[in-house]
């Protein structure tokens, strides 16, 4: 397999069958906003804050491989699906960016996740990160994963909370200032619940072509067809601060929400 260190900025700047930029949708977005008549940095801040806040964090109808186009015409997304939609996006105004790819621990998704969907879970679901070449550094964007709505009600939820946490999709230092918004360097807000690495891609196409996706088989058929709906109502909830009140200090103990 080519090292996907070596790969130079053409290979990085291609559509592929995932990152499906030259969709009607994603041109109409890209020409609408004007983000190809802008320097590098400015764009790429442009897509990353679009990609943040207005594609907002639940969970897609179908399994981490779909297409960019289909994950902007859903307007929702969640770790993998986000960055494949950034990543189509940022080649689109040729900005040249490839795919970090890990695992992370199934504790870190406690709360997000509904309880029997939580259960079903693996230990360890695949998680995916963009990395974005933007002079001569590349710099990791996760944090735009959770829209600043759904970030602000955990974090009043948790407003006491002075440790590390884990749950509600998130994994962070700092819950009340996770490095989220853009300053043109990395920003993080799922990075403190890896388990293990997998590798630097070229595009979602080469990572799932080798790792499978976090659904598949009957567990898939029955996300696609009824709990990804259930997932979005209890992320909805969340978002509205409807789920549960503020907890106390002493409530919320080093990681313990996520275990």
């Amino acid at each position: 397999m080519k090292d996907e260190y070596l790969l130079g900025s053409h290979e990085l700047l291609q559509p592929t069958k995932i990152l499906d930029f030259h969709a009607q949708n994603i041109r109409a977005l890209v020409d609408e906003r004007g983000w190809r008549q802008r320097n590098s940095v400015d764009a790429a801040r442009a897509v990353y804050e679009f990609c943040r806040e207005e594609i907002l964090f639940g969970y897609n109808s179908d399994a981490d491989d779909m297409q960019a186009s289909r994950v902007l015409s859903e307007g929702i997304g969640h770790c993998n699906t986000k960055a494949t939609l950034l990543m189509a996006l940022l080649r689109s105004v040729g900005i040249p960016c490839r795919l970090n790819a890990f695992t992370i621990k199934k504790s870190l998704q406690r709360g997000a996740l509904t309880p029997f969907v939580y259960f079903m879970a693996p230990h360890e679901i695949i998680h995916t990160w963009t990395e974005a070449k933007l002079g001569n550094q590349w710099v990791a964007l996760e944090g735009l994963i959770l829209d600043s709505g759904y970030l602000e009600a955990v974090q009043h939820r948790f407003v006491h909370c002075s440790h590390p946490f884990l749950g509600y999709a998130i994994a962070t230092e700092n819950l009340q200032r996770p490095r989220v918004e853009w300053t043109g360097s990395d920003t993080f807000i799922q990075r403190d619940g890896i388990a293990r690495e997998l590798g630097i891609f070229q595009s979602p196409d080469a990572f799932y072509e080798k790792h499978s996706t976090n659904l598949q088989g009957i567990k898939g058929w029955l996300y696609r067809n009824y709990f990804y709906k259930r997932l979005n109502e209890n992320i909805s909830n969340i978002r509205s601060g409807s789920t549960q009140p503020p907890i106390h200090e002493q409530q919320c103990n080093h990681y313990d929400v996520g275990r």
